[in-house]
């Protein structure tokens, strides 16, 4: 192993050849001691791979090796032994030290100085105790063997020991990582955390950088606060060293190969990290606090604003993508996840190690927003996993009024619900910059190695209460007395370096007006910004701009190719044993590929994914039971009955093509959907859809619909093409099985934002979800999906209305009545036309047309008046729908069909034939659905009782 390490070393550093011996020699000091090498070498040795405990080359560096194989033992001797199987007191003081080793490793973080305004109030913890381990202070001078505490040195003094674990887990950093399950990665963080006592020392280059990022920091708060009093800005002062924190972020990520960084944060420190980080111009900032922005669109405040760039790190260009958010917090959490996911499909980044996830949260928000939970069980699925997050929450200590730890949590910390998946957590005292530093880079470096989430916990404070307008010391009195005395962390950092012989007062004083002079020029102010990016680092939306919404699609298909594909897709593995029900779907869709049984909705829903696939269109579904679909319809993955293994016939279309990615998802709405969202506003050429399991649980993600999907384009400019199947329609099961809530995403609907589309046949599932794609129009498309029409002995279609034909927003009547002679016309959308249809055939009324609304919005005006003109004579115009009155598409959809209404004839008056208004979506009995049922049919039909 050691070979191999040093081979890496002078294969990829420009020191190889005669320098051998002098790499040796580094690598030697640091296996002893990683401080006494410079920071750069620690950087570098640091990064590289592990020594597996388990590698049988016998090379002269064992050190790294042995210390795991110490840990190992020394948690087996710290098991609790009986008196009389120790040899002796000191044998058994032996073991009481190692126990208190390990207790420090686990709970020292409890003891940790993590406050910078020294109000934490911390629990004693028992464990820490030397009484607690049979130990006193008589035994201090005492010798005992360390374990893997010292590296290359076996034993230590009591006092020593009692030391170094004070330094290293109960300084300014405190360290979370015994909750892990893995014991490789326990041992990591115990060999980089001890080697180095939690503090290793930097060089004054790297001092000086700190500064010089900390007085950035806090130089934006002060010239915003001096030029724009009072102006709301939720000022990072108090957290200045996230600055340096993202600096090094993205530098050590850019080592390592990283090519795109996505960033996803609230409100605190974002205009601080746009401008220091992001490199956002400083001009462009003071132009919108000013009011001179030139307005495109409704637009959003300064710090909910997106941003991207590039900057260059040791390791190469990265592109840097700030993710747009609303005030709803952590719902960008998922959102970046998507967004990302979607980066490393596009890379082939299977490990995530091009593209990586950052997201910053406040601590309040952390603990109490339940998306967080969402987002973390997503993190190592297959369909959501990013390679690992790194999670960085800007404790201040306070959820805007609310400090008292009762009230805003039931947990120790902020930062617990990210144990659920066993995230390392790194505590760290935000005024102590160089402990930050080395967490940052002990958060890369795990997030690296494992592929997993890990989270920086920088407790902090804020300076100016939850925004420059607001009075803090109204409720929290003593905090904000402390803190009106607290020196800044710039000016804790300058005088330590000042006292440490690092820089003069003169050359700190210098930083600040250099940086002043930046601000005052309007320049940018990030220093490792790229001024002429690469741009194929950027999601390219050109060709999705600029379209008018009537722009047209042809979604034909030749016939003779759609028949080839439907045979394709029945095509399984020798040897593979399907399930006999899904045996009798696959012969029935054998059947209608060759036109001897008519097309239902399963196989039309499966032909359009296949035609979109042999174009070369991308697609991603996911949601619950997917797979199979909710009502057993769809069955895009078949399992073997033989072994348990699957196989999903489009994803082998034909050769080369592009991915066919299908998922059924974790049990959520709220993370699901916006992860989907992310993934579809970084893939505008891909088909990404999000099904429900029953339309009405997406109300458990109306937060995403309400903040992104129909408002992004206009506060951000963000384009999206996601489609969202919502299945939807009275069967009489139930107030939470039969809506969908058409009502909430009509309401939504202004300025062309979304599609909502209600398609009754399976051509037209077809051709919609074709247009979607193959449109160059990127706009969110809602989708009312049937459940009992999935098998509806009228919802049918033929081949030739698959490949000929397209979506219709508008469907007149089907049955050959006489248009003059038609009184009353019944206008509907979704399941309930086959209820009028096959009654209005039972009872042979002849004087009632159907005419069927296939996109309820943007509204089909010109369409439906044309289908209406021919109506000559008609008397009534009826609205028919399932749905209550005061839900479904009346309210939101009715002004509408009168404008329609009024180019036929301005004295017809529009009515409703529907249940009347309720505050339940629908009965919850059958009896009374039946009953309901048959009046608003009765009403609409005009049938007399």
């Amino acid at each position: 192993m050691h070979e191999q390490t040093m081979e890496q070393l002078w294969s990829t550093s420009q020191l190889a050849g005669g320098n051998v011996a002098y790499m040796e020699e580094l690598f030697e000091t640091y296996l002893k001691d990683p401080n006494e090498v410079p920071e750069e070498w620690r950087n570098y040795f640091d990064q590289l791979p592990r020594v597996d405990e388990n590698t049988s080359v016998d090379t002269p560096h064992k050190p790294i090796r042995e210390q795991f194989l110490l840990i190992s033992k020394n948690q087996r001797r710290s098991r609790p032994v009986s008196q009389g199987s120790v040899s002796s007191d000191h044998e058994l003081k032996q073991v009481q030290v190692l126990q208190l080793i390990n207790a420090y490793r686990g709970r020292g973080h409890q003891h940790a100085k993590l406050d910078p305004l020294d109000l934490m109030e911390r629990q004693k913890v028992p464990d820490l105790d030397l009484s607690f381990h049979g130990l006193s202070r008589a035994d201090l001078d005492t010798v005992f063997k360390t374990g893997s505490l010292f590296i290359g040195q076996d034993e230590a003094s009591l006092n020593d020991i009692l030391a170094a674990l004070e330094m290293t887990y109960c300084g300014t950093v405190g360290s979370e990582y015994m909750h892990i399950v893995n014991t490789a990665e326990q041992r990591w963080f115990q060999q980089r955390l001890e080697s180095v006592r939690a503090h290793p020392k930097f060089g004054s280059e790297v001092k000086l950088h700190l500064l010089e990022r900390l007085t950035a920091a806090e130089g934006l708060e002060k010239y915003l606060g001096s030029r724009y009093p009072g102006v709301k800005r939720f000022g990072l002062e108090g957290g200045e060293s996230l600055i340096p924190l993202m600096d090094e972020l993205i530098q050590r990520s850019g080592t390592y190969g990283a090519k795109e960084i996505v960033i996803g944060m609230a409100h605190r420190g974002r205009l601080n990290t746009l401008i220091n980080t992001l490199g956002k111009k400083t001009s462009d900032l003071f132009d919108e606090f000013d009011g001179k922005v030139h307005y495109e669109s409704h637009g959003d405040v300064k710090y909910h604003q997106g941003f991207s760039s590039n900057v260059m790190t040791s390791g190469g260009e990265v592109h840097l993508a700030l993710a747009f958010n609303p005030s709803h917090l952590e719902i960008v959490s998922p959102v970046v996840e998507g967004s990302v996911r979607a980066r490393q499909d596009r890379r082939n980044d299977t490990t995530g190690e091009k593209v990586v996830p950052v997201i910053m949260h406040g601590d309040s928000a952390f603990a109490g927003q339940g998306v967080v939970m969402e987002t973390f069980q997503m993190s190592q699925t297959r369909a959501y996993k990013t390679g690992g997050t790194i999670h960085i929450v800007i404790n201040n200590q306070v959820g805007f009024t609310t400090s008292k730890r009762e009230d805003v949590r039931s947990t120790e910390y902020c930062t617990d619900v990210a144990k659920i998946v066993e995230a390392p957590i790194l505590h760290v005292n935000g005024d102590d910059p160089e402990a930050v530093l080395f967490v940052t880079q002990l958060a890369v470096d795990y997030r690296n190695e494992f592929k997993k989430d890990v989270v920086i916990d920088l407790v902090c404070y804020r300076r100016r209460g939850h925004n420059e307008a607001d009075e803090p010391s109204g409720t929290q009195p003593l905090m904000y007395a402390k803190i009106k005395s607290q020196k800044t962390t710039r000016e804790l950092y300058s005088n330590k370096l000042i006292e440490a012989g690092v820089l003069t007062q003169e050359d700190s004083k210098e930083f600040e007006e250099e940086y002043r002079k930046a601000l005052d020029n309007g320049h940018h102010v990030a220093k490792s910004l790229v001024k002429e990016p690469n741009t194929e680092l950027f999601v390219n939306w050109t060709p999705y701009l600029g379209h008018e919404w009537t722009a047209r699609a042809d979604t034909r298909f030749d016939l003779k190719q759609l028949q080839e594909l439907a045979n394709k897709l029945l095509e399984v593995p020798e040897g593979f044993s399907v399930q006999r029900q899904v045996g009798k779907i696959m012969e029935d869709r054998g059947r209608m590929a060759a036109g001897a049984m008519p097309i239902n909705w399963g196989f039309a829903e499966t032909m359009a994914y296949a035609t979109l696939l042999h174009e070369g269109h991308q697609i991603r579904i996911t949601g619950q039971d997917v797979g199979r679909g909710t009502f057993s319809h769809r069955h895009a993955v078949l399992h073997n009955q033989k072994d348990g293994s699957s196989y999903i016939p489009l994803q082998h279309v034909k050769e080369d093509q592009p991915p066919f990615d299908l998922y059924d998802s974790l049990l959520s709405e709220e993370a699901v959907l916006a992860f989907e969202y992310g993934y579809s506003t970084t893939t505008p050429g891909a088909l990404v859809i999000w099904e429900a399991q029953f339309g009405d649980f997406a109300n458990g993600a109306q937060v995403v619909f309400d903040q992104f999907i129909s408002s992004g384009e206009h506060k951000w400019g963000r384009l999206c093409g996601l489609t969202m199947l919502l299945p939807h329609g009275y069967e009489g099961q139930g107030p939470e099985h039969s809506s969908a809530r058409m009502e909430r995403y009509l309401q939504l609907c202004a300025e062309h934002n979304v599609q909502i589309c209600v398609p009754s046949t399976p051509a037209q599932v077809y051709h919609m979800l074709r247009r979607q794609v193959i449109r160059p129009l990127r706009k969110p498309l809602v989708v009312m999906s049937p459940k009992s029409l999935l098998r509806h002995k009228l919802a049918i279609s033929t081949l030739e209305e698959l490949a000929g034909g397209r979506f219709y927003t508008v469907i007149d009547e089907v049955d050959e009545l006489d248009a003059k002679a038609v009184r009353r016309v019944l206008l509907c959308s979704g399941k309930v036309y086959y209820d009028l249809l096959e009654r209005r055939r039972a009872e042979e009324i002849n004087d009632v047309a159907i005419v069927r609304i296939e996109q309820l919005y943007p509204f089909p005006a010109k369409q439906l008046a044309k289908v209406l003109s021919k109506y000559s004579n008609v008397e009534e115009v009826i609205w028919t729908q399932e749905e209550p009155m005061n839900m479904g598409a009346w309210y939101s959809s009715q002004h509408h069909m009168r404008r329609a209404l009024s180019q036929l004839n301005p004295d017809l008056h529009l009515q409703y034939a529907g249940r009347a208004a309720s505050a339940s979506p629908a009965a919850g009995y059958m009896a009374l659905h039946l009953e309901q049922q048959e009046t608003l049919i009765r009403d609409a039909l005009g049938i007399q009782s």
